[in-house]
Formats: C-alpha cells, sequence, structure tokens
C-alpha cells in the first residue's frame, strides 16, 4: 500500500499523487450519475432495489472522496490493490467511536478466537469495565507434544547474512524432520530465495504458493509426507494438516507489520511513544500465534515451531510474545530439536 496525497504539487517517491482537480472531477461525474439513477422510474421491483443499492455505492463514494479532498482529521486515504487495478481507501483511524454507537451500546456480544490480541477490546471501542475475558484452554498437550525453537545464534535479521544464515537453519530441521516442514516467510522475496537454495540442498519435495493455488496447495502438501510448503503470511492461518505429514513450522521473522502500512502508520503517528507496543507488537504477537496454530491440530499431533529471529530470545520485548504463544517447552539448542524432529520421523 501506498499512502495518496491529494495536491497539484508533486510530492516524494512513496506517495501516489492523484491531483486534486483530478478526484474533483471524478466527484462531479458521479454527482451525474446520482442525477441519471434519481431520474430512473420502474414498476418492477427489482429493479427499484438495484437502482437503490446503485444510488447507496454513489452516495458513499462521494462522502469518501469528500473527506480524501479535505484531509478529514480522524481518517487517512491511501492507494491499495495491485498497479493494474489501484483502490482508492479512505478509513477512519479508529473504529471505536462507530463500533460502540452501532454494535456495542445496543447488544451483547461474544467475540472468540483461538488468537484475540491484548489490545482487541481497546482498538473496538469497547470499554474496560465492560469486558469479561474467559480462556478455556486448549484439548492438546503443547507442553509434551511441541517444542518452541528460537535460533538465537543467527545473525540480526537487517544483517547481510541472515538469509543464508535461514537457509542453512532450515537444511538442517528439515532433513531431520524428513522433510514435512510448513516454512513461513514474511516477503515473497525471502520465500523465493530460500525455496531456490534448498531444491539444490534437499532430496525433499519443496512446494512453494506460486506453484498451485491455495486449495490444491495444501491438498498437495497433505497427502505427502516428505513434501514441504514454502509460503508467506497468506498461509499464517487457514492451514489445517494434523498428523506426521506437518511436524515442523519455521518462521523466518516475527511478523511485524510493515512500517508502510498508511493506515498503520498514521495511527502510530497518533499514538506517538506508545504506539510500538500498543500496536506493532500485539499484531506480532497475533501473527505468530496464528503461525504457532498450524502445528498441533489433534490430540497426537507432535512437532516444533522454529523461529529464525534471535530477537524472539533477546528483545526486550519478548515476553509480551511468547505469553501469546502455546505453552510450548523452549529451548535455543538445536540439537535439541533435531532429535525430537528424528524421534517424531521414526514413529
Amino acid at each position: 500500500m501506498c499512502r495518496i496525497e491529494v495536491d497539484d504539487q508533486p510530492a516524494g517517491t512513496q506517495q501516489v499523487i492523484i491531483p486534486r482537480k483530478g478526484v474533483i472531477e471524478l466527484q462531479r461525474l458521479l454527482g451525474g450519475d446520482d442525477e441519471v439513477l434519481l431520474a430512473i422510474e420502474t414498476p418492477v421491483e427489482d429493479a427499484k432495489q438495484r437502482k437503490l443499492r446503485a444510488q447507496t455505492m454513489t452516495g458513499r463514494a462521494i462522502e469518501q472522496l469528500d473527506v480524501a479532498i479535505e484531509g478529514r482529521e480522524g481518517y487517512v486515504a491511501f492507494v491499495s490493490g495491485s498497479p493494474d487495478s489501484p483502490r482508492l481507501e479512505v478509513a477512519p483511524l479508529d473504529v471505536g467511536p462507530a463500533m460502540n454507537e452501532g454494535v456495542w451500546s445496543q447488544r451483547t456480544a461474544i467475540l472468540t478466537s483461538a488468537t484475540i490480541p491484548s489490545s482487541l477490546a481497546a482498538r473496538v471501542g469497547i470499554a474496560g469495565d465492560d469486558v469479561v475475558v474467559a480462556d478455556v484452554g486448549s484439548p492438546f498437550d503443547y507442553e509434551h507434544h511441541s517444542m518452541l525453537y528460537c535460533a538465537m545464534h543467527l545473525p540480526n535479521p537487517n544483517s547481510d547474512g541472515f538469509r543464508a544464515a535461514v537457509h542453512d537453519e532450515l537444511e538442517a530441521l528439515i532433513t531431520a524432520a524428513g522433510g514435512r516442514t510448513l516454512a513461513l516467510f514474511t516477503s515473497w522475496r525471502s520465500m523465493d530465495e530460500a525455496a531456490e537454495a534448498l531444491r539444490e540442498r534437499l532430496d525433499v519435495p519443496i512446494l512453494t504458493q506460486r506453484d498451485l493455488p491455495k486449495p490444491a496447495l495444501i491438498k498437495a502438501f497433505a497427502d505427502s509426507d516428505e513434501t514441504c510448503l514454502f509460503a508467506t503470511a497468506g498461509l499464517f492461518q487457514g492451514v489445517d494438516v494434523p498428523g506426521q505429514t506437518l511436524s515442523l513450522v519455521a518462521i523466518d521473522r516475527i511478523p511485524f507489520p510493515r512500517p508502510d502500512d498508511p493506515l498503520l502508520s498514521a495511527r502510530r503517528e497518533q499514538l506517538g511513544p506508545t504506539a510500538f507496543s500498543e500496536i506493532d507488537i500485539p499484531r506480532a504477537s497475533m501473527m505468530l500465534a496464528q503461525a504457532c496454530g498450524r502445528l498441533i491440530r489433534s490430540a497426537t499431533d507432535r512437532g516444533v515451531v522454529a523461529v529464525m529471529d534471535p530477537r524472539l530470545g533477546t528483545a526486550r520485548y519478548r515476553w509480551d510474545i511468547i505469553r501469546a504463544l502455546p505453552p510450548m517447552q523452549r529451548t535455543k539448542v538445536r540439537a535439541d530439536v533435531e532429535a525430537f524432529l528424528r524421534d517424531i520421523a521414526a514413529e
């Protein structure tokens, strides 16, 4: 995504520029469309409903363009979608007031998930004294059936040697597991480089997210005990492969949200010094917990979650993230992990 600036003057290279006069002209055209819709007369009920929907959508589009042109306080405008199909979006910085007025003040709600971020109530506008939190636990024996490994000997993720070190680590772990690996990456480039490097080093098949549509990709992975699947953030959730087919989940980095996300950037600016603890840490914790959730899918499953990012073992915020994960036994010794994986493969 990239920030959109409604202005007649050029801006920085990180921004998409839409001239103010262009947005005003688009707004004028939509106004003309609205007048055409208003003039339509028909006795057909279905046509009346379609007319009403078209008027509603046109009115919303005009209103959103108003917000973009004005730079209205409390909103951020940005462009999403692909370069071939860009989409102007206008989003509120705080959805809490609207949610409270339209939902929480009118009814009682039950919000359930295996991975609820600690900041959810505040983010959606629920007052702290109106929240009852219930942790019903898990039916799975994480403490004895799973292991969390942090490769603390690897270099910092921002260093030049990090990706090569990740490839070496993956080679050793996948070999011990006999394949059976879901490797998750925080960028397409990292996934592609790892797949290219490890296909030359390993005898087991390696599929990537580029090879097949998601349903076919997961089926191909689940149908083979030796196949490894390399994927990006899109598969941090929605993968359900119980049994020995998936014995190792490897994650290259703590999945912090993108620093250039325009909506999150605006929210960070609004929060100031507390933004990292209120936005980035809860989101990263939730994403990592979702990735860990791909491992144990039945009461008999066993396996390892391997995080290649040494910050999970050294950073001051590490416990905020670890507390959000299942209660797995923890280690920083690769030999312990390899022995655990070989024991699973031998079953």
